[in-house]
């Protein structure tokens, strides 16, 4: 079972930059793949970037502005958003595979033109 707690949601605007945490139990050392879907209203949810102890991978929607990455210390990953649109208004959820896939609460992102 893995745990997943997310943070850092809010309301920016256009150009701003926000940066969302997720906070796995146990330790994200057990966990192959983490990464951060989300799913904007009347969207179906989408990958947006992934890590794994070799990589990252990003949508394409969102290279060169957001940047995932970890830090073991505090089993903690970031999806760090910079050069915000209003297209990127959604529901966050961050994600980690450990044989099966387990989900976040989700955080919201809101970004005014």
């Amino acid at each position: 079972q893995v745990q997943l707690v997310e943070s850092g949601g809010g309301l920016v605007q256009a150009g701003g930059s926000l940066r969302l945490s997720c906070a796995a139990s146990p330790s994200i050392f057990s966990i192959n793949v983490m990464g951060w879907y989300r799913q904007a209203p009347g969207k179906q949810r989408e990958l947006v970037a992934t890590i794994t102890s070799a990589n990252t991978n990003y949508a394409d929607s969102v290279k060169g502005r957001f940047t995932i990455s970890r830090e073991y210390a505090k089993s903690t990953v970031y999806l760090q958003m910079n050069n915000l649109k209003p297209e990127d208004t959604a529901v966050y959820y961050c994600t980690a595979r450990r044989g099966a896939l387990y989900w976040g609460q989700g955080t919201q992102v809101t970004v005014s033109s």
